[in-house]
């Protein structure tokens, strides 16, 4: 007797030339599992070779939108697999010859916030959080850097980067991290998904190209250095240190 194939961590719907792609790992908070990634790897490029999707929606379930890096992986393996494996599906979401929309009811953490850097359109509704927490386990933010900082208000990047501090929707599209910041989410991407449905594939595709050229020229330039940055930090003893106390739930040794 064979064992039943396991859950997809991403489900698949799709409507009116919308793919929605959800991320369902909700025991982990959706983080970014060498599964999670390789599964939503595969269903963006079926979208992608899908004549009657005009635009790809990636969103979630349960009260996480992406943990980030999912910690319980994050030191095994090869030590740069992890970070050119996720730098590669950022690569991925940017350079789909479909839009690709994020639509945000929850937290964002780490590695969450690369895959809205990576994507064309972010709506956040008014539960949604935000926060770059890399600094407070003895990491930074290297790889989702090829996406975000392009994209960032740089006075902004400094501040989240450097406290970790928690903020909210309004505050993400002020810096660039949204496009817009809505009490009903799915009423304030209504008119963005109506207009995304009207475009031709071959408009949509190179006018894309367009608002992402400076994107990939960041990954062109910098993939390899912030992988190999994300692998000597991921491996480092204040790392070790900084996730153990967030698996254990206490504060790591160098706090004041």
């Amino acid at each position: 007797m064979t064992d039943a194939p396991a859950t997809p961590l991403v489900a698949r719907s799709h409507e009116r030339g919308i793919t929605t792609l959800t991320l369902d790992s909700p025991h982990n908070r959706n983080a970014l599992s060498a599964r999670l990634m390789a599964e939503l790897h595969t269903a963006l490029a079926e979208a992608a070779a899908d004549d009657a999707t005009r635009a790809v929606v990636l969103t979630h379930t349960g009260g996480t939108f992406c943990a980030g890096a999912d910690l319980t992986e994050a030191t095994s393996g090869a030590a740069t697999a992890g970070p050119l494996g996720l730098a590669g599906l950022l690569r991925a979401i940017v350079e789909l010859p479909r839009p690709v929309v994020a639509r945000v009811t929850g937290h964002v953490r780490a590695g969450g916030l690369g895959l809205l850097g990576a994507c064309d359109i972010a709506a956040a509704g008014e539960a949604a959080t935000f926060a770059f927490t890399e600094a407070r386990l003895g990491l930074a933010p290297a790889v989702i850097s090829l996406p975000l900082l392009p994209r960032l208000d740089a006075r902004a990047a400094s501040r989240y980067y450097l406290t970790g501090e928690k903020f909210g929707p309004a505050e993400a599209a002020r810096i660039g991290l949204v496009t817009l910041a809505a009490q009903d989410v799915d009423a304030g991407l209504a008119p963005v998904l109506e207009g995304l449905r009207k475009g031709s594939p071959q408009g949509l595709a190179e006018s894309k190209k367009l608002v992402t050229a400076e994107v990939l020229g960041a990954f062109d330039r910098d993939t390899d250095a912030l992988a190999e940055q994300s692998a000597r930090l991921f491996g480092s003893a204040e790392a070790r240190e900084g996730m153990t106390a967030f698996l254990e739930r206490r504060a790591p040794a160098w706090t004041r």
